[in-house]
């Protein structure tokens, strides 16, 4: 029974198939210079009672191509992607990107912008965010009647 279903969904995979090769090939040739969408740099972002981390990816950008800047509760990474290729080149296939890109990741609580740091190492830029002090769990002592 589960062959023949499979049989029955052949031509409905080859047609995927087809239409995928048919929009690759129509992008292909798609403008030489594409500005970066509105997820551009992948982050992986956590959390504890103390702190935020930031994991960005941002292979070969230096840290003269990045900007870290943190206001209130929010952390904003921009920076600019240059690629060195020849004006006169001809393109076989393009599909990295180059120019400017702005994220910004708002946190639940204020930033104590003084102590926040950040690395950037192999193309991953990591940024500690620690809470302000006024926004830290505090613990209250319970007291009896």
């Amino acid at each position: 029974m589960l062959t023949r279903i499979f049989n029955q969904l052949g031509p409905v995979m080859r047609m995927q198939d087809e239409m995928n090769s048919l929009l690759e090939s129509f992008f292909e040739d798609a403008p030489a210079q594409r500005t970066y969408g509105s997820r551009y740099p992948l982050f992986n972002a956590w959390e504890d009672q103390d702190a935020a981390w930031i994991e960005a990816e941002l292979p070969g950008l230096t840290m003269d191509d990045i900007e870290v800047l943190v206001r209130d509760d929010q952390v904003t990474i921009k920076g600019q992607r240059k690629l060195s290729t020849p004006e006169s080149a001809t393109w076989a296939r393009r599909e990295r990107s180059e120019g400017e890109f702005s994220r910004t990741l708002t946190l639940p609580w204020r930033i104590d912008a003084d102590k926040v740091e950040a690395k950037l190492r192999d193309g991953v830029l990591s940024v500690h965010l620690p809470r302000a002090e006024c926004c830290k769990p505090k613990k209250v002592k319970v007291l009896g009647s």
